[in-house]
């Protein structure tokens, strides 16, 4: 592996690295390094290197270091993400130790989430080594790791939402490179000319280090407003005008998204003050790859761009060939459940024309399953199994929206909108004004009774940083009494039901135009565990077999009426020379995979309050004793059905 400024320097053209997060799912991480295979194979450029990102506080590290892992395997150079704020010192060494024996050689150093105070901290006796900026964390790598790691750091061409000003933000950032930073990846932004009015201030200042622009195209309306409000990065008028009718159509949305991000790629490369070009993916592929098309990066037209590194997708159908004598596996060849994955030999070239003519066995064996299992989706895995949709010309575009927590359990971006994981979605100054102090259960009905009632003293939730959403308030008296103090089933996810809704439609609609959409209702609340086995009680008695019931709790119990390999599909949509596209679809990994994001948001939640308060208290119960349970009924033509279930009196 090589330090990415060598490889900068080694360089004449542009280049371009990729951002991906580890995926919740086995099956999202198998099909994510087909993704990486695909996008770093001809006719495409070989990324330069691949970023993996760091949960705040070391909450992905080892999903982290997995996901190296495979990616060091696949050939490709690595740039680990770490964040040090709230994590000891012996986490951040042995995550580095990690990586010197995986050869990865480039850190992207972060502070991640502000460092908690000791009254604020998780631990009884609280460290005192805990790190308060990122440029500690470049520090102490130089000092004790010498000039073994590369280390970049974060660059905000848009004052940081903590920033006082673009001003101070520099000042940090100077302070970054001082401490012995080698490269800058920037925040995404989305004003290219005052990107470079920044990069030549910082020039100014002698910052001189190489600047990478991050890139994040627009994926849907919804992820791009969302995002919007997390980073509290500007956005142009035009661009805001351009979208505003769009919003509607997830798929012009994208392709406007993947327009937009060329044109601002070749602003930025016209302009010749940085090196080249850093992609945050989101763990999806179709915007990135028709970019690179836009551009014309083709291997016969790109610079290459770390040759050494070529892969080749695997598994790669091609008929009529001769099936050859078992042989050893292709040094570079990783194995992940049963899936070869295979690097072309060290200098970079092709395999040579005989294993184009010529197959092994088990390739063949391979590639004739992957052929009858594999149409357009690949088959939900069982449990503890995993699956690849991996083939020439073909893209994972099947999970490409609408995207988040609620997408197909297969999906690398299964569970993420932002890539940033789970935690607080605004700052800690801003929670405690907008959620207040809650010390009793009955204020916390009220506080989520208030955020559905549009108070303007509630505009945001631990679980939304948006408010409700015109869909919502389709059904919004019958959310307002689930969380009264009669039930006290605290809403955090829900829709209606609708049959055949047109495709365009400024509420329900999604997906291109000219199609229609369907949904099951289903909603998704917390609730005290004696109400968990009442509910199943009704369910069971009561649901006449339409209603499928998941709940969970923190410690690991789980309560289904479904059957193991149970799939239920809650939104899907017809559109014209298209298969069904299934965009919202909950099973017991999905429901289990958001259970554990969910109580971990009641975790962060409580920690903004010193410890032993009453705030803490009760939030940390609610985390440790509440459940949560998600029910679905399957009678999409009746609106009222679920409701009408819920809500009714016991007998």
């Amino acid at each position: 592996m090589s330090s990415l400024t060598s490889l900068i320097s080694n360089r004449s053209t542009p280049f371009h690295t990729f951002e991906f997060f580890p995926p919740r799912t086995e099956a999202g991480l198998v099909n994510l390094l087909d993704r990486i295979q695909r996008l770093s194979s001809s006719p495409l450029p070989s990324p330069l290197a691949v970023s993996v990102t760091w949960g705040a506080g070391g909450s992905t590290a080892d999903k982290s270091l997995e996901l190296a892992e495979h990616i060091v395997k696949l050939g490709l150079d690595v740039i680990l993400h770490l964040t040090c704020t709230n994590m000891p010192k012996e986490k951040v060494d042995q995550a580095l130790d990690k990586c010197k024996s995986l050869g990865i050689r480039n850190i992207l150093a972060l502070r991640g989430d502000a460092p908690r105070s000791e009254e604020y901290s998780t631990e009884p006796n609280p460290q005192p080594d805990y790190f308060q900026h990122a440029d500690d964390l470049v520090r102490y790598i130089r000092k004790n790791y010498d000039d073994y790691f590369c280390i970049g750091v974060a660059g905000y061409p848009t004052p940081h939402p903590d920033s006082e000003s673009l001003e101070t933000e520099l000042h940090y950032l100077k302070l970054k490179c001082d401490a012995g930073a080698d490269f800058i990846i920037t925040q995404l932004f989305y004003d290219v000319e005052g990107f470079l009015d920044w990069v030549r201030t910082c020039r100014e200042k002698g910052i001189k280090q190489p600047i990478i622009p991050g890139i994040m195209p627009i994926q849907s309306f919804a992820s791009f407003r969302r995002l919007v409000n997390l980073t509290k990065c500007p956005v142009p008028e035009s661009i805001s005008q351009d979208l505003l009718p769009l919003s509607s159509d997830d798929s012009s949305v994208k392709r406007y998204g993947a327009e937009l991000a060329t044109k601002m790629v070749k602003q930025i490369l016209d302009s010749k003050l940085v090196p080249g070009i850093h992609f945050c993916t989101l763990n999806l592929e179709k915007s990135v790859r028709t970019i690179l098309e836009n551009l014309d990066w083709t291997s016969s037209t790109a610079p290459s761009t770390n040759t050494s590194n070529k892969i080749e997708r695997s598994p790669i159908i091609r008929h009529n060939r001769l099936i050859e004598d078992d042989q050893p596996q292709t040094n570079g060849a990783i194995a992940i459940n049963g899936h070869s994955s295979v690097a072309t030999n060290g200098n970079g070239q092709e395999h040579d024309q005989i294993s184009e003519l010529s197959v092994s066995p088990s390739e063949a064996n391979q590639q004739a399953q992957w052929g009858l299992q594999h149409h357009s989706l690949p088959p939900i895995p069982k449990k503890g199994a995993a699956t690849s949709n991996s083939g020439k010309g073909t893209e994972d575009s099947w999970d490409e929206y609408p995207n988040g927590r609620f997408t197909d359990v297969r999906s690398p971006a299964y569970g993420e909108i932002d890539g940033w994981g789970s935690g607080l979605k605004i700052t800690a100054a801003q929670a405690l004004k907008e959620w207040g102090t809650p010390t009793t259960v009955t204020e916390l009905s009220r506080f989520f009774t208030s955020y559905l009632n549009s108070s303007p003293e509630t505009p945001t939730t631990p679980f939304c940083d948006l408010p409700l959403s015109p869909e919502s308030l389709t059904i919004l008296p019958y959310l307002i009494e689930l969380n009264s103090e009669k039930f006290k089933y605290w809403t955090v996810g829900s829709q209606p039901c609708i049959d055949a809704i047109p495709s365009e439609d400024k509420i329900h609609g999604w997906g291109p135009s000219g199609g229609y959409v369907f949904q099951k209702s289903f909603v998704e609340f917390f609730v005290k565990p004696e109400q968990v086995e009442k509910l199943q009680s009704k369910v069971d008695k009561k649901g006449e077999n339409k209603i499928s019931m998941y709940a969970g709790n923190k410690k690991g119990d789980f309560r289904t009426n479904t059957g193991e390999d149970t799939v239920n599909a809650v939104t899907w949509g017809v559109f014209p020379g298209k298969e069904i596209i299934q965009s919202t679809i909950i099973e017991s990994e999905s429901f289990l995979a958001w259970k554990e994001e969910a109580f971990d948001i009641w975790t962060e939640w409580s920690l903004l309050y010193p410890r032993y308060s009453p705030a803490r208290k009760l939030l940390e119960g609610i985390s440790s004793e509440w459940w949560l349970v998600s029910l679905i009924h399957h009678d999409y033509k009746d609106k009222e059905a679920l409701w009408k279930f819920l809500l009714e009196d016991e007998e």
